[in-house]
């Protein structure tokens, strides 16, 4: 540990260099363009999968965008944007669950010829995203979200192509539904783990008083 009594507040070296400011900035543009894709999608094929991708794209776009704001903050308003970004993957978890039940009470089977192939082009984009960042991947909790968030698109998006073909061989719904509410999961388990990171983060933070006199 450093002896310095301000550098625990300084970000730390990979989150402060040019290029991981590009590859978020990379990411953002990856994810928000997959959203607008994946939205017409979900709406011509009627797959719930690919709704609850849309919005988990959305999602992530904005958490990239936060995280280029965090770059340049101090280590407690690092945390304390993980932390939202955590609730955040919760909440979009519990939103998944309410549309998989809304769907299952309609009814309704979806086109999965076209459901796969949206979800093979989400998940090369994710993978592309999930390549440039895992370098990356350690580190405090906002890079931590980050990663998280890029890792779970990815098995999604597998998980939505097994789906596309499970819909095809039985032809019922409830392969479509079953990945949403697994999406869903993934996004409640990661968003508590970044949580409790960040929360670790902020009652360390909190509990040095003195560190921050003297810093310049």
């Amino acid at each position: 540990m450093s002896g310095h009594c301000c550098d625990h507040d300084h970000a730390p070296a990979a989150t402060s260099s040019p290029r991981y400011r590009r590859v978020l900035w990379a990411a953002l543009l990856i994810n928000a363009g997959m959203a607008l894709v994946e939205i017409v999608s979900s709406r011509l094929t009627g797959s719930v999968s690919l709704l609850a991708d849309a919005a988990d794209f959305l999602g992530d776009a904005a958490n990239y965008g936060v995280s280029l704001w965090a770059l340049g903050v101090a280590a407690v308003w690092r945390a304390r944007t993980a932390w939202l970004k955590g609730l955040s993957m919760s909440l979009y978890g519990l939103g998944v669950l309410a549309v998989a039940g809304w769907q299952w009470r309609q009814g309704g089977t979806p086109q999965a010829i076209s459901m796969g192939l949206v979800g093979a082009l989400a998940l090369a984009a994710n993978l592309s995203v999930a390549v440039m960042l895992y370098a990356f991947r350690e580190g405090d909790a906002n890079m931590r979200a980050v990663w998280l968030c890029t890792r779970n698109d990815a098995i999604g998006n597998v998980a939505v192509l097994v789906a596309a073909a499970l819909v095809v061989l039985t032809g019922q719904a409830w392969p479509d539904l079953v990945v949403a509410v697994g999406m869903a999961a993934l996004a409640l388990t990661g968003g508590v783990s970044v949580m409790r990171q960040a929360q670790a983060e902020l009652r360390w933070e909190q509990g040095q008083p003195q560190r921050a006199k003297g810093c310049p």
